[in-house]
């Protein structure tokens, strides 16, 4: 994770550079995994999120499939998106082995580029999302004239991008499946009782500590990490880290050179997240509302996506990304996850 970043940073170039790499996802465009349905030694139940297939094994361990499938405005878009699984996996594969001297994570094994094994925990019913900008979700909360987000007073006057003084937590509930995730204050959740105390206490620390060992790698690979979210849990009464971390469907990154000249001017920030999926959409008249329709995505709209999301790893890990064999990434995953589940 030291290595400095090399590549050419906006991914806007690259999207256009070279005909001929754009073209070679689209040979790809249907080797992409959507959905999961296996069998392993000692599955008690499968778990379908809107990204993950979440197995568990023996009532001990997670194996979690993440597909390459994509999600906005809590709608599963109807393409899949070539390597995204690889990407989201081993980014946050690699962020949960640097920071685990801060905080113990749930992780075993990576046994394959789609797959995480790990500890089961019992989560807590919180994501936590830190904040070190004014952009995103709380700029639209802030321009529709609020000054409060999850109790937390914010000043007049600030513009789109601005830096907050120090980063703000910004809890919501973790909703069920097909609702909604509420913002929630850290009144609202000690007064409820949703965690305890001494565990928010831990999980707060925890989340902070975590926000700055990632804002510190992406600073050494020429980003800023903008805002992330992290979700926890409890096994045998240590508090973990769980899930994914820092990755461009769970955080926003903008590119640091630019930051400033950019933001002096008003302009877009060049970012390397998800948002820019949801502001495609937003422009193409889909925010997720009852009777939109999601609009077509192109084969050149997923290719764009897919480079995306690869530059995202090479930026923030200053390495080379290695595309997996997608000839028949199914029987790929499923003969890798069956040879490291006999090692348990």
């Amino acid at each position: 994770m030291k290595k400095k970043r090399t590549t050419p940073h906006p991914p806007e170039g690259r999207l256009n550079r070279k005909e001929n790499k754009v073209n070679t996802l689209h040979g790809f465009m249907e080797k992409t995994i959507l959905a999961s349905d296996f069998s392993f030694p000692g599955q008690r139940s499968i778990y379908k999120g809107k990204v993950r297939d979440v197995y568990n094994i023996d009532d001990k361990y997670l194996l979690m499939v993440v597909s390459d499938r994509i999600s906005a405005f809590d709608v599963v878009l109807p393409r899949g998106i070539p390597y995204k699984g690889q990407v989201l996996n081993q980014i946050a594969a690699k962020f949960l082995d640097a920071t685990s001297n801060i905080v113990p994570n749930w992780k075993i094994a990576t046994p394959d580029p789609n797959v995480t094994i790990g500890h089961i925990c019992k989560p807590y019913p919180l994501e936590m999302i830190v904040r070190a900008y004014l952009t995103g979700s709380s700029w639209r909360t802030y321009k529709s004239g609020s000054r409060e987000i999850c109790g937390i007073k914010l000043p007049d006057g600030m513009k789109e991008h601005e830096k907050f003084p120090v980063p703000i937590i910004t809890p919501t509930t973790k909703a069920e499946q097909g609702r909604h995730d509420e913002d929630i204050s850290k009144e609202e959740i000690l007064k409820t009782g949703l965690v305890q105390e001494d565990e928010y206490a831990v999980i707060e620390k925890y989340t902070m500590d975590v926000f700055i060992r990632g804002s510190e790698i992406a600073e050494q690979h020429g980003l800023i990490l903008v805002d992330t979210k992290y979700e926890f849990g409890n096994k045998d009464g240590k508090i973990m880290l769980i899930d994914e971390i820092n990755t461009p469907d769970s955080s926003r990154y903008f590119y640091a050179d630019e930051y400033q000249e950019r933001f002096d001017k008003g302009l877009p920030q060049k970012q390397l997240s998800k948002e820019f999926v949801r502001e495609w959409l937003m422009e193409n008249g889909f925010q997720g509302q009852h009777g939109q329709k999601v609009p077509e995505m192109s084969n050149e709209f997923v290719n764009q996506v897919s480079l995306r999301y690869i530059e995202l790893y090479e930026t923030i890990t200053g390495e080379t990304f290695e595309k997996a064999d997608i000839s028949d990434v199914r029987s790929r995953i499923e003969k890798n996850c069956q040879k490291f589940l006999k090692t348990l």
